[in-house]
């Protein structure tokens, strides 16, 4: 069994391979301050709670955006399994052509998530991950990484409102009954929601444009099942695209030694 686990800046996805299956999927937070011994607890309850045995592990691989996290990860992991997980960066094979400036700049989150879309869904490709930041990728007809987006994702953006005024509250993301909303708090969820969906369906817009083509376009993070199905473009719900990206790389290396 493959351990496969992608460290963001909020959230700590992990799951568990047998073959090509996904056998579970579950979700952390990301904390610098956990011991290597709290995030083996958490990994430990998650394959305990879906009844696999976690003395099956045969392998590890990790991508992270946090690198304070990962030496701690890699330790939790060697704790579990005794095993050394393998961590995309370099020297490790994607498969990916990536034709930006700066190649060594692309976040290991975007380079799993593209290696995984290239190989599960039509090109020209544009892959949008919701998370901590909004990201959208973009993959040519002939499957090269071309560049992208950045924009401020939907907690940030809540934050800031929060943060920077005197009297707007926390509220939970959940789409609102109406876009117009008539309180405090259904006026902020149709702000974030509908302005992070408009901005999608726009930016899609554009890269078609400029692109010359029309695109597959394919939504990942764990905001992207609220924000994908206000979205007026048709949108691909993978939420297990980085790990499937993750395990195409571990296979790709593990072929090579």
């Amino acid at each position: 069994m493959l351990l496969a686990i992608d460290i963001g800046n909020t959230n700590i996805v992990f799951g568990c391979f047998d073959g090509d299956k996904i056998l579970f999927r579950e979700r952390a937070a990301t904390s610098q301050r956990s011991t290597d011994l709290e995030y083996a607890s958490v990994i430990l309850t998650a394959f305990r709670l879906h009844e696999v045995d976690y003395k099956g592990i045969t392998g590890a691989m990790i991508s992270s955006v946090v690198p304070s996290v990962t030496a701690t990860m890699k330790a939790a992991v060697e704790k579990i399994s005794g095993l050394k997980a393998k961590v995309v960066g370099p020297g490790i094979k994607t498969g990916l052509s990536i034709l930006i400036d700066n190649p060594a700049q692309l976040g290991s989150d975007l380079v799993v998530a593209a290696s995984a879309g290239i190989r599960e869904y039509p090109v020209p490709l544009i892959i949008i991950d919701l998370g901590t930041a909004t990201t959208l990728s973009v993959i040519d007809s002939k499957k090269n990484y071309i560049g992208g987006i950045i924009m401020t994702g939907m907690a940030v953006s809540a934050d800031a409102l929060t943060n920077k005024t005197a009297q707007l509250p926390r509220i939970a993301f959940e789409k609102p009954k109406r876009v117009i909303g008539t309180n405090t708090v259904d006026c902020m969820k149709s702000g974030i929601m509908y302005s992070t969906a408009g901005a999608i369906d726009e930016l899609i817009s554009r890269i078609e444009e400029e692109l010359g083509e029309k695109c597959t376009v394919v939504a990942t993070g764990g905001l992207a099942p609220l924000v994908v199905p206000i979205c007026r473009r048709s949108i691909t719900l993978d939420e297990d695209l980085l790990l499937k990206g993750l395990k195409i790389i571990f296979d790709k290396n593990n072929k090579q030694q």
